[in-house]
């Protein structure tokens, strides 16, 4: 089962996700918080796997919630839930290291399918989305980290085509490669980097002048 807690501070919106999740064998809907103070204390208690986390909310918003939760030992996945297509807070969102975002009126499907995909570790979630948020918000680069330089020749092309929002399957026809060597290699990648997923991959690319 995959535990979820939805934070969000309007009650009707909560009920409609929570229908939605409890419709779905794999899926448990373990706490509802209405704002950040509340979901930190409910993440503490129930330690969900998945947190659906709205960015603006009363008492305490949805970014400051994020980094707080983030900075626990074994903290969850978070995926933040905006109304806006191109949202700055959803950017710095990211950069705390949630693992991606969702717009509020996004399909169901796309919803539990961005669950699964978030607690698997694949974290894919949009990282062509989160490529066109960054270059919208995107600050002056920072120095590219010496880790970068480990790369191999050949993670450097995977990173740059990663970086780009390519999925997995798109890399492997583009560079005639097998998916599972794809996996390696990005793998390989954010573990040289020390980054959490694909999402992160992406942030790192804009933040040091690399995508």
């Amino acid at each position: 089962m995959i535990r979820v807690v939805l934070v969000d501070d309007q009650a009707l919106f909560r009920a409609g996700v929570r229908m939605l999740l409890a419709s779905q064998p794999d899926l448990d809907v373990v706490g509802e918080a209405g704002d950040g103070r509340q979901a930190i204390e409910l993440v503490r208690s129930t330690k969900p796997d998945v947190v659906l986390m709205d960015i603006r909310m009363p008492v305490m918003d949805g970014l400051t919630a994020t980094a707080e939760i983030l900075a626990q030992p074994d903290p969850p996945r978070i995926v933040m839930l905006t109304t806006f297509d191109l949202d700055e807070a959803a950017a710095r969102a990211i950069r705390q290291g949630a693992s991606g975002f969702l717009l509020k009126d996004a399909d169901p499907e796309f919803l539990l399918a961005a669950i699964r995909t978030v607690h698997s570790g694949s974290s894919v979630i949009a990282a062509s989305a989160t490529r066109e948020l960054f270059e919208h918000f995107a600050e002056a680069p920072k120095p590219v980290p010496p880790q970068f330089s480990a790369l191999t020749d050949r993670e450097r092309e995977i990173f740059a085509l990663a970086a780009r929002g390519l999925s997995n399957s798109e890399i492997a026809a583009r560079e005639y490669l097998s998916e599972a060597t794809v996996k390696t290699h990005i793998s390989r990648i954010l573990t040289k980097l020390s980054l959490r997923d694909r999402v992160q991959l992406v942030v790192f690319a804009f933040e040091h002048g690399l995508a």
